[in-house]
């Protein structure tokens, strides 16, 4: 399972961008929900995770049903940001952490986001609208092919994709905001 997909930054609110994309024809599929995401690894060299100098990801989404843990290989080369990743789904987030931390995997970073998943008719793709603590993003996951056709079709030119994950995207928001807190997360 190879997941294909860009981000594109959105510089006005999440309502705006609702009605944008339904205004394009994207329906709702799945209504504004928190995702808590946890991202693992085991401490390797220059303080740095094996994982992360591997450019592979292990994370521990939890959600209101339960929770996701997913494994994401190092990202190919290119325009968009293609890698494999494997998924399955724990009734138990608890124990999902418990059994990574036995197994020598520590939390190195957590991240939130309210996401709404959107799609159009027979179209291969989704949009999902993230809402951060960092700015909004829309991301366009599916077929390449089609994330290119529908990022033009939206008004996005390939010059604005971006391929980096939050937990990278967060790093730099840190530099230049020092007193964000460590992690992505909505505070009070």
């Amino acid at each position: 399972m190879v997941e294909t997909e860009i981000k594109l930054a959105w510089a006005d609110t999440a309502d705006a961008a609702r009605s944008f994309l339904e205004g394009n024809h994207y329906d709702c599929e799945q209504p504004r929900h928190l995702e808590s995401d946890t991202l693992f690894d085991r401490l390797g060299p220059n303080d740095l995770g094996e994982l992360q100098c591997e450019r592979k990801a292990l994370r521990l989404r939890r959600t209101r049903s339960g929770a996701i843990i997913t494994y994401k290989g190092p990202p190919a080369e290119g325009p968009h940001k293609s890698r494999e990743e494997i998924e399955f789904s724990t009734s138990s987030p608890d124990a999902a952490q418990l059994v990574l931390e036995r197994l020598g995997y520590q939390p190195w970073f957590r991240y939130e986001k309210y996401r709404s998943i959107f799609r159009a008719e027979n179209q291969p793709g989704i949009i999902t609208l993230d809402e951060t603590p960092m700015g909004i993003f829309l991301e366009l996951e599916g077929p390449a092919e089609w994330i290119d056709s529908t990022a033009r079709a939206l008004g996005f030119g390939s010059s604005v994709y971006i391929t980096a994950s939050y937990a990278a995207l967060y790093r730099a928001y840190r530099e230049k905001y020092p007193q964000a807190p460590r992690d992505m997360v909505f505070v009070s």
